[in-house]
């Protein structure tokens, strides 16, 4: 007897992905006619038959969401779980979490481990050093409804949960130039990530908008308190010096405090600094950051908002993926002692 041909079977054949495969035989919007023909075409003169077994196990696993994120420990990432938590709870949903410790190797295992427990969907946040996406695409192929919050990429065929990056930038470097500041460094994340680019626009538009004129010396790639006690004397040593600093959350915004006090100058008179996150740090700091709230639970309730109407869409098994959904969180400026 022949061996029943699978979606990798045609792919391979007809030198696509799998998840186009996947998605041509769903009629899924974002594929072509031409090829949604050639795929159907294929399948039916190959006997092509959806594999019945994996569906029934998908229909009857566990209500239980995997979660992968960089860090566990950090204020902001824990509020984001806390609202996972909330709303997966009280919608009968359980949660496995997993970190990635900011390492691709782990984030891979991570998620095969999701994979191979049959999860019924999975909320991922990538690590910094994440910078290719096999293993999320694998998730999209096994048909495992998948949410990318904070730190996500266009690359991946995905819902997202987002926050404002550009405007919370925007409007933080606006506030520090109102105030005076007319020299700002920007510490940022690695520029792969699309958190980092769309906070490093918003932050030359500012700039650009006001006529300062943009400074490359001035944008570093920093994100932790240890990086910015380092890089942060060096800049302060030259002789146009920075007036304020954008950090990438507040960890490297408390950094940048510390170097700057150790300087012997005077925040905010001399030197203005914001962060971004306001978790406890922003407000254990003396004196208190100015920051950038971000919304830490809004985000994880609208991600497993998201997660499970996508489960219950999977599970109804209608034929037809509906498009794919992004949901932006307002940020807004906490003013504290950091910034005049």
């Amino acid at each position: 007897m022949k061996k029943p041909i699978t979606i990798k079977d045609i792919a391979k054949a007809l030198n696509i992905s799998a998840s186009t495969v996947s998605r041509a035989l769903k009629d899924h919007p974002d594929i072509s006619q031409e090829t949604k023909d050639i795929v159907n075409a294929y399948a039916k003169n190959n006997n092509y038959k959806p594999n019945a077994l994996a569906s029934n196990l998908r229909m009857s696993i566990n209500n239980t969401i995997g979660v992968i994120v960089p860090e566990i420990v950090h204020f902001f990432f824990s509020s984001i779980l806390a609202g996972i938590e909330d709303y997966a709870n009280r919608n009968g949903y359980n949660v496995i979490i997993c970190q990635s410790n900011e390492r691709t190797d782990k984030e891979i295992k991570n998620v095969q481990a999701m994979i191979n427990s049959r999860v019924a969907g999975i909320l991922l946040c990538l690590s910094s050093e994440t910078t290719t996406y096999g293993h999320l695409q694998e998730i999209v192929d096994n048909e495992i409804p998948l949410v990318l919050f904070f730190r996500t990429s266009t690359a991946v065929p995905a819902d997202q949960v987002v926050v404002d990056d550009y405007t919370g930038a925007y409007e933080a470097v606006e506030y520090l130039i109102q105030t005076g500041c007319k020299r700002i460094a920007f510490y940022s994340s690695p520029l792969h990530l699309d958190i980092s680019r769309n906070r490093r626009n918003g932050y030359m538009d500012a700039l650009s908008h006001y006529g300062i004129p943009a400074d490359e010396k001035l944008i570093k790639i920093c994100d932790t308190r240890e990086e910015a006690i380092i890089i942060t004397p060096e800049l302060l040593d030259s002789p146009d010096r920075p007036d304020g600093f954008l950090a990438m959350n507040d960890h490297c915004a408390a950094g940048i405090l510390y170097a700057t006090k150790l300087a012997g100058l005077n925040v905010p008179y001399d030197v203005a600094i914001c962060g971004f996150s306001d978790g406890e740090i922003a407000k254990s700091c003396d004196p208190m950051l100015t920051t950038v709230e971000q919304h830490g639970h809004e985000i994880g309730r609208s991600a497993t908002e998201m997660l499970i109407n996508r489960i219950h869409e999977s599970r109804e098994n209608t034929g037809r993926q509906a498009p794919l959904r992004k949901n932006t969180i307002e940020t807004n400026l906490i003013i504290r002692g950091t910034t005049k």
